[in-house]
């Protein structure tokens, strides 16, 4: 479990290394542009059951904590599709990785 640290006041947001790895992939595009973007996503059960949002710009420090030290294999498919979201008006909504194809025939068990 990894963390964002964001703002000068050093908010802690606690994700998977793995989240953290494709955010932080699609961040740097958009700030490497220096284009801004709300990031919105649901809060973990634990703090309650509500949402979050942070507005992500190109003057607003931001920090990733990785907690795993070996290198993380992005996935095409997912980074696409947050970028895709960061884009939009709504901004880039936080969303579970999706899967990856079906079991083929010689896996299905037989």
């Amino acid at each position: 479990m990894g963390k964002l640290l964001y703002g000068s006041m050093k908010s802690e947001i606690q994700m998977d290394d793995r989240v953290l790895a494709h955010l932080q992939a699609v961040f740097s595009s958009k700030l490497r542009r220096g284009e801004g973007f709300f990031l919105n996503w649901k809060d973990d059960p634990g703090i309650g059951d509500g949402q979050s949002a942070a507005w992500i710009g190109p003057g607003i420090p931001v920090f990733f904590k990785y907690y795993g030290s070996r290198p993380i294999e992005l996935n095409r498919q997912w980074l696409e599709t947050l970028t895709m979201s960061a884009n939009s008006n709504g901004g880039l909504q936080l969303i579970d990785e999706p899967t990856i194809g079906l079991l083929s025939p010689a896996h299905n068990g037989d």
